[in-house]
């Protein structure tokens, strides 16, 4: 497998370009591969170069460890917010992060396996095709764990993959989709054993090196711009963002994860 040249520093994303299809592995299997701010910039690092080089035809995202794809945002990095404009920065920089990987102009594959939430959530969402295994559950928790919002861009992709009825679910609560209701309503494509999943899903990544470059570009971004039309401004849901994130229940419950104090919501 050949390393892509003046890749970021950071050890928690792994990226192989192994026959034309460019793999890019979330690595920190100690954390579930909890996103850090230098995990975000890796992924963001590569939407860019990937897309113009000549070499990529397509883009496989995986979680590292068999445990998780991503497990959200490592949540220690909420304990330095302090004013609202912590949370809304924090939301505009993964809605550009998810925002180049979902108009990355080549085909990308998301191999799920185990916990696949929050950001996480958010990353599969916008990738063209999801596979997973059995062990797959999807959603969105912070019902139950942080009392934070989705910023309303990530809420329309979510209301665009699943519908609204099953939205309210997996927000208001906290449900976690299995991977054989994902695979009914569509959410993933197709379903693979523990133990085959990477070949299967390296054997349909290597199919689109048999299509036509601008048919797949041409139709991936109609398809965007269909959705985008969709879509409200970002800073229509900042009241919301600014209120969750500022409230004392968020507060505590980060607090919680990073010291193990005891809450209960409070509703401030």
């Amino acid at each position: 497998m050949a390393h892509y040249q003046q890749a970021p520093t950071t050890e928690s994303i792994q990226f192989e370009l192994r026959d034309g299809v460019a793999w890019i592995g979330f690595n920190r299997p100690q954390s579930r591969n909890a996103m850090t701010w230098d995990m975000y910039n890796a992924l963001e690092y590569y939407c860019d170069t990937l897309a113009s080089d000549d070499r990529v035809y397509a883009v496989v995202l995986h979680g590292v460890g068999g445990e998780a794809f991503v497990a959200g945002t490592d949540i220690t990095q909420f304990a330095s917010f302090t004013a609202p404009n912590d949370a809304i920065d924090y939301e505009r920089r993964i809605d550009r992060v998810v925002g180049k990987l979902e108009t990355f102009p080549k085909p990308t594959l998301a191999l799920i396996e185990g916990a696949c939430v929050g950001g996480g959530a958010a990353l599969a969402l916008v990738c063209d095709f999801r596979y997973a295994t059995g062990t797959m559950k999807f959603g969105v928790p912070i019902a139950k764990t942080l009392g934070n919002t989705l910023s309303i861009t990530n809420v329309s992709r979510l209301v665009d993959m699943v519908g609204i009825p099953r939205t309210k679910e997996v927000l208001m609560m906290a449900r976690l989709i299995t991977a054989d209701e994902a695979h009914a309503a569509g959410l993933v494509s197709q379903l693979f054993a523990d133990d085959t999943i990477y070949a299967d899903v390296a054997a349909l990544a290597a199919g689109f090196k048999q299509r036509a470059p601008l048919t797949l570009q041409a139709s991936k971004a109609l398809i965007g711009r269909v959705q985008q039309q969709r879509r409200l401004p970002p800073e229509v849901g900042d009241d919301w963002v600014t209120t969750c994130y500022m409230s004392q229940d968020f507060a505590a419950a980060v607090d919680k994860f990073v010291n193990k104090t005891p809450f209960e919501w409070s509703g401030r």
